[in-house]
């Protein structure tokens, strides 16, 4: 047994760190579209073609970028990302979180499980507070531009990251590790020592699938938008999930009390764990 516990704190990027899909703080601007109008049309192909959401909305992004003369490079994009909004103590969570680990004993990593864009997550401000972002990815030429899909993150992609988390998995290509039978003892972040953290439809199977296999999951709505709050309640109603909360991650939030709450169960399960091996 490691000498001490890693808690794994697993968070969706759009409406869940941020008020908006990450494609509304700039890109869609830049190519004259309104939001609305964007998402419509991502829509129309995916309902047209009977294709998956998250191909069409990256398909729609690349033809839309190519007609207003933009070249998407992955620096592109990241200047994109730094436009993007983060919710009240978002900037500052990862040093409080981590802090009061440390002071239990406890390692704490950060990674994000989203169906947004890689490479804008990688131009926010908080981008190098991840051990790893799985999420959606371009494959680029010669000349460093986007010319393909290389990674689609619908809801069944994001189950199979968690899966590569708990194994200690970092590769996205990888198909062969994550199947493998592995012991209980060995792997890296075991189920009941994840936090995971969504808003929307496309995290409930991560969701249940961390809830289900004793780890904690936690509903975050905007409580600037009634909707959300709705939404939330029919999870934790639903028994989709352990925990709701608002989307504020200050010193001073329910969300800060609740993941500390959390650590600290995972700590005395580990210590109540490794004093039962005494023989």
């Amino acid at each position: 047994m490691r000498n001490r516990p890693i808690v794994a704190l697993v968070y969706d990027f759009d409406g869940t760190l941020s008020p908006g899909n990450m494609q509304e703080f700039g890109f869609i601007q830049a190519i004259g579209k309104k939001p609305q109008e964007f998402w419509q049309e991502s829509d129309e192909i995916a309902v047209g073609q009977d294709a998956s959401n998250i191909l069409s909305y990256m398909k729609l992004m690349f033809d839309e970028a190519r007609k207003a003369g933009i070249k998407l490079r992955r620096e592109d994009f990241k200047k994109f990302g730094a436009s993007v909004e983060l919710f009240d103590g978002v900037r500052e969570w990862f040093r409080i979180v981590n802090g009061y680990g440390k002071e239990r004993g406890v390692k704490v990593e950060h990674y994000i499980n989203s169906s947004g864009l890689a490479e804008m997550i990688e131009g926010t401000p908080i981008a190098k507070e991840f051990k790893r972002i799985f999420a959606c990815s371009f494959l680029y030429n010669e000349a460093g531009e986007a010319e393909w899909p290389g990674v689609a993150v619908d809801y069944t992609a994001k189950t199979q990251f968690l899966f590569k988390i708990n194994k200690g998995i970092l590769s996205i290509r990888d198909n062969k590790l994550v199947n493998e039978s592995q012991a209980e003892d060995n792997k890296r972040i075991p189920f009941p020592h994840m936090i995971y953290f969504g808003d929307g439809e496309t995290d409930v199977p991560c969701m249940k699938i961390v809830k289900m296999f004793g780890g904690h999951s936690i509903a975050v709505y905007n409580p600037k938008i009634p909707r959300k709050k709705e939404v939330a309640r029919t999870l934790l109603r639903q028994q989709r999930v352990n925990f709701i909360t608002p989307s504020n991650y200050t010193k001073e939030s329910r969300t800060f009390r609740l993941v500390c709450s959390i650590i600290d169960k995972i700590r005395i399960d580990w210590e109540l764990a490794r004093l039962a091996r005494f023989k």
